[in-house]
């Protein structure tokens, strides 16, 4: 069982009646019914050893906690607001809770989004050792009635795009891996994108109005546009050479680029669909909010998630895209 059958098996049902809950699971966000404007609501918890290494940089990972949540408000298209943060942690070291506040509190601030509340605990010891670090943030924006972006809505013959580049945060894991090699520059180009993604939250508010639907990559573009073709019942074509990736990645073998643009996760870009007739809008949002976007492919009639190459030929793809609940590899 994976991840989402886990969730759909287990925890997926429908809103109550009378319920402000306008949208729940399934979507980076959940809805709350306000009148006029809907709240948008979005979770995460990042736990040392599986979402950063042991000794990550304090001030680096306060900046990432908070941004994969900005991340998923960006793709409802809602205003960050406020958070709520909780901690669980092996010990109340001084110094690095003034660095990881330091890089928290930096990126609220950017954003508008005020630390509202939360919990702190120690972590139990496991073995006389110290539980794993453990940071959970709820981030709750707002967003005008009907205007929120789902990963419903997509049609067949829409357009589909992604903001940034793609794949750089995989880049970086396989570099710490030791399975490839790069230049300082590169090397340091790479890391930033893994430990301080930008959450695109301009360019989700830009896109009110204008994508038919919208998700942020997080574990990886086919993984995660296979979620928008579910939920919006089409399929999509991407034509791999469209697919936008900085010079770092592309100095890489054409394998390690495909496997890291295409299911590598921690890109945080938005992937979103629009109609053909609003080109010119979608470009029009993305100078406003000062993010470059890339027309990567469209959606088809069907289910099924297809990567060609330029001439319209179907590349074989054996990546997965990341799951929580998938078995080790074998030895």
């Amino acid at each position: 069982m994976n991840e989402f059958e886990l969730i759909a098996r287990y925890f997926t049902r429908p809103p109550a009646a009378g319920s402000l809950v306008v949208a729940g699971v399934g979507d980076d966000c959940a809805l709350l019914d306000l009148g006029e404007r809907q709240l948008a609501v979005t979770t995460d918890l990042l736990l040392e050893g599986r979402h950063f290494a042991r000794g990550a940089d304090p001030e680096a990972l306060g900046h990432k906690v908070l941004a994969v949540n900005l991340s998923d408000l960006a793709a409802a298209g809602s205003t960050p607001r406020c958070f709520f943060l909780a901690l669980a942690l092996p010990a109340a070291d001084a110094d690095w809770l003034a660095a990881f506040s330091r890089g928290l509190l930096a990126l609220a601030d950017r954003h508008g989004c005020t630390l509202a509340g939360g919990d702190t605990t120690r972590a139990p010891l496991i073995d006389t050792r110290p539980g794993p670090l453990t940071v959970c943030i709820t981030a709750l924006g707002e967003v005008p009635r009907g205007a929120a972006h789902t990963r419903a809505g997509a049609r067949s013959g829409d357009d589909l795009y992604v903001s940034g580049a793609l794949g750089d945060a995989a880049l970086a894991l396989a570099m710490r891996a030791g399975t490839c090699a790069l230049d300082f520059v590169d090397a340091a180009a790479v890391q930033a994108r893994l430990d301080r993604p930008e959450p695109r939250v301009a360019l989700g508010i830009a896109l009110r109005g204008v994508a038919t639907s919208c998700m942020d990559v997080s574990d990886g573009l086919l993984g995660d546009l296979a979620h928008i073709c579910a939920r919006s019942q089409v399929g999509a074509v991407v034509s791999w050479s469209t697919v936008p990736r900085s010079p770092a990645l592309q100095r890489q073998p054409v394998e390690a680029q495909q496997r890291c643009a295409l299911a590598g996760g921690d890109d945080y870009e938005l992937l979103f669909t629009a109609a053909p007739a609003a080109r010119r809008r979608v470009l029009a949002a993305a100078r406003e909010a000062g993010v470059a976007v890339s027309r990567i492919g469209s959606m088809v009639d069907g289910h099924a998630v297809q990567v060609t190459d330029e001439h319209g030929r179907a590349l074989a793809t054996p990546f997965a895209a990341y799951d929580h609940f998938a078995p080790p590899p074998a030895p």
